[in-house]
C-alpha cells in the first residue's frame, strides 16, 4: 500500500532527513522532511494517516504542509493535515482556491525550525506550478521538491489544465526544467511528486533516484532543442484517466475529512437485486479467481497495483459503487486506495466464498490462456474466432496480433457491442487490463478468453506484426 524509505546521503542525515511516502497505485511520491524536531511534508496524498503515524513515531512538530501545484491526479491531503496539526498550507499564488492558504511566489523563503525552502516559479504541469529547494540556515542545497516539472529522465505533462494552453505550457516546461539545472548545483537530489507510473508524466521515467546532474545527461527538457523538446512531447501525449477531470476542482474547493470507514455490509439477495439494476459491483479478487466464477452482472478489478487509475478511469463518476472481496480487509484496502481519487459514495460491501454469495445463481467463468495457447488456436481453427487488443493507442501503434480488431481499454463499455459474439481471446500488455475488458464484455453468446501473459511473448509465439489490423 505504501514504503517510506530514507533517502537523505549519510552526510546530510545529521542535519535532515528526506523520507518517501509511496504511493505506487498513483505512481506518486509525497515527501516527510525534518531536522529532527520539526518537519513539512510535500504534496501529500489523501490518507494522511500514513504521515501522522510517522509524526507521532518520530515525535516531530509539523511546521508547514507544501504543495508543488493543485493535483489533476489524485485528491490532496494537504488541506486536512495541515488542519488537523495546526500547520501553515503552503501553495503558489495565482491559483483561486475556495479556502485559506498561505501563499509564495517565486524567491520566498519558508522557515520551519532548522528547514528553508527556497520557492521557485517552474510553470509547465501547471501555470502556478513551483518547486521547492531545500537549504540548511548557510544556504547549502540538500535537495529539490520538483512535483511534476523535472521527473527522471522525464517532465511532467502539459496537458491537464486546458487543451489550447497546453503548447504554452510546454515551453515553459522547457524554461523550468532548464532554470532548475542552471540553478542548482549538479549534486543535488531531485525529489519528484510524479514519474513513478503516474499519467501524469509526459512520458515512462526512471529510475528511482537521481541528480540535477545526472538529469542533465537523461531529460529530455536538458537535452534537446526546445522545438524539438515541445514536438516530441506533444506528438507522445497519451490519453489520461476521465477522473482527472474531478481532482483540480476537488482540490480548489478543499476536499471533505478522509472517511476510510468500511461500507454498509450487503447480504446476497441485496446483492442481486444491485446486479440486476446494472449498478456497478465491482469484484476486487484475483483475476483468475474471477474468471474461475464470478456473480453474472459484476466486474473484475483485481486489487492491485493498477487497479486505482483504471477503476477510476472506467467507473461513471458518482454512481454507486458496491465491492466484494475475499475478506473485509481487502475491502478496506480498496476503500483507502479509492479516497484517494474522491470516489467516497461506496453503498456497500460484501466478502467471502462467491458460491455464497450468488445466494444460489450459477456463476458464470471463462477461460484464461497465455500467447502460446492463441498461437495454437490459430494454427488449428484460423478465422473462426475474434481477437481483441485492449491496450492503448501509442502501445497499438508498435505493433499487435495480426489480425486482431483493437479497442482501448478505456473505450470498451462503450465500444462493447463492436465485439462479435463467438470466441473472443482479449489481451493487453499484462492480462491486467484484458481481465477488466473481459469482465464488461462477459456476457450470454460469447466464449470469452482471457489471455493473462506479458505482451512479449506474443513475438515468442510468432503472432506479434508491426502492422496489425485496425
Amino acid at each position: 500500500m505504501s514504503e517510506t524509505t530514507d533517502t537523505t546521503g549519510e552526510a546530510d542525515r545529521a542535519q535532515f532527513r528526506v523520507e518517501t511516502i509511496e504511493t505506487a497505485g498513483l505512481g506518486d511520491r509525497s515527501y516527510l522532511v525534518d531536522d529532527g524536531e520539526t518537519a513539512v511534508v510535500v504534496d501529500p496524498q489523501r490518507d494522511i494517516d500514513r504521515v501522522t503515524g510517522l509524526l507521532d513515531e518520530r515525535g516531530l512538530r509539523l511546521s508547514h504542509v507544501m504543495e508543488t501545484h493543485v493535483h489533476n491526479d489524485y485528491v490532496s491531503g494537504g488541506l486536512e493535515l495541515a488542519r488537523a496539526a495546526g500547520a501553515t498550507y503552503v501553495l503558489a499564488t495565482g491559483d483561486e482556491l475556495d479556502f485559506a492558504y498561505h501563499p509564495v511566489r517565486d524567491g520566498d523563503l519558508v522557515e520551519a525550525g532548522r528547514l528553508r525552502l527556497r520557492v521557485l516559479h517552474t510553470p509547465g504541469h501547471t501555470h502556478h506550478h513551483v518547486s521547492y529547494v531545500l537549504q540548511d540556515a548557510d544556504g547549502q542545497v540538500h535537495g529539490v521538491f520538483t512535483g511534476g516539472s523535472m521527473l527522471y529522465g522525464a517532465t511532467g505533462r502539459t496537458d491537464l489544465v486546458r487543451p489550447e494552453d497546453t503548447e504554452q505550457l510546454t515551453r515553459a516546461q522547457y524554461h523550468s526544467v532548464r532554470r532548475l539545472a542552471a540553478e542548482l548545483p549538479a549534486r543535488t537530489p531531485v525529489y519528484p511528486t510524479h514519474g513513478f507510473g503516474s499519467f501524469c508524466s509526459a512520458t515512462p521515467a526512471s529510475p528511482d533516484a537521481s541528480t540535477v546532474g545526472a538529469q542533465a545527461e537523461t531529460n529530455p527538457a536538458l537535452t534537446r532543442d526546445e522545438q524539438d523538446y515541445v514536438d516530441t512531447l506533444i506528438a507522445g501525449l497519451t490519453a489520461f484517466p476521465a477522473y482527472y477531470a474531478h481532482m483540480s476542482p476537488i482540490n480548489r474547493q478543499g476536499p471533505d475529512p478522509v472517511d476510510l470507514s468500511l461500507p454498509e455490509l450487503v447480504d446476497p439477495a441485496e446483492l442481486r437485486r444491485r446486479l440486476e439494476a446494472g449498478e456497478w459491483v465491482v469484484d476486487l479478487r484475483d483475476r483468475s479467481a474471477f474468471a474461475a466464477g464470478h456473480l453474472t452482472g459484476s466486474l473484475g478489478f483485481e486489487l492491485s497495483t493498477t487497479f486505482l487509475p483504471y477503476l477510476g478511469w472506467l467507473y461513471p463518476w458518482g454512481a454507486p459503487l458496491t465491492l466484494i472481496g475475499e475478506s473485509a480487509e481487502q475491502v478496506a484496502d480498496a476503500r483507502r486506495q479509492l479516497v484517494r481519487i474522491g470516489i467516497d459514495r461506496l453503498t456497500g460491501m460484501a466478502h467471502g466464498d462467491i458460491e455464497r454469495l450468488a445466494d444460489g445463481q450459477p456463476l458464470r467463468s471463462y477461460r484464461v490462456s497465455d500467447f502460446a495457447g492463441l498461437a495454437d488456436a490459430v494454427a488449428k481453427r484460423s478465422g473462426e474466432f475474434t481477437v481483441l487488443d485492449t491496450r492503448r493507442e501509442d502501445e497499438r501503434a508498435e505493433g499487435g496480433v495480426r489480425g486482431s480488431m483493437h479497442i482501448p481499454i478505456h473505450e470498451i463499455a462503450r465500444r462493447s457491442d463492436e465485439v462479435p459474439d463467438g470466441e473472443v481471446w482479449v489481451y493487453c500488455g499484462s492480462g491486467y487490463r484484458s481481465s477488466i475488458a473481459a469482465s464488461i464484455l462477459d456476457r450470454p453468446g460469447r466464449d470469452l478468453v482471457l489471455i493473462d501473459d506479458s505482451y512479449a511473448h506474443a513475438s515468442d509465439a510468432g503472432l506479434h506484426t508491426e502492422e496489425p489490423d485496425a
